[in-house]
């Protein structure tokens, strides 16, 4: 049974840091596409990063580009985005998700995506 499982997730005030990671079981994550996605309340869900297996392409949305970083950890089956700078409108619910069988994950298509963690909340507030 493949399960993705984040964590990391907390209250941070502006300018803060946190690291989310995506620990999978059932599975190795190396071989697959890998996605976090965040949705805001009263927000449709938007990507985030993400990696690409195939060539080792990152990519990000516009909003976090030089703030956030993707990495992966093979020994741990587990996806890390590193977030910096953090502002408000970084509140969110944070999901990764990992796609069987996408070719590019950059256009951040979520019906791509097969399996999904149940997500970590991030607060950014004073």
């Amino acid at each position: 049974q493949v399960q993705l499982v984040e964590s990391g997730g907390g209250l941070v005030q502006p300018g803060g840091s946190l690291r989310l990671s995506c620990a999978a079981s059932g599975i190795a994550l190396d071989y697959y596409n890998v996605a976090w996605f965040r949705q805001a309340p009263g927000k449709e869900r938007e990507g985030v990063s993400c990696t690409n297996t195939r060539d080792g392409a990152t990519y990000y949305a516009d909003s976090v580009k030089g703030r956030f970083t993707i990495s992966r950890d093979k020994t741990k089956s587990t996806v890390y985005l590193q977030m910096n700078s953090l502002k408000p409108e970084d509140t969110a619910e944070y999901h990764c998700a990992m796609s069987l069988d996408s070719w590019y994950c950059g256009g951040f298509v979520i019906d791509e995506y097969d399996y999904w963690g149940q997500g970590t909340q991030v607060a950014v507030s004073a």
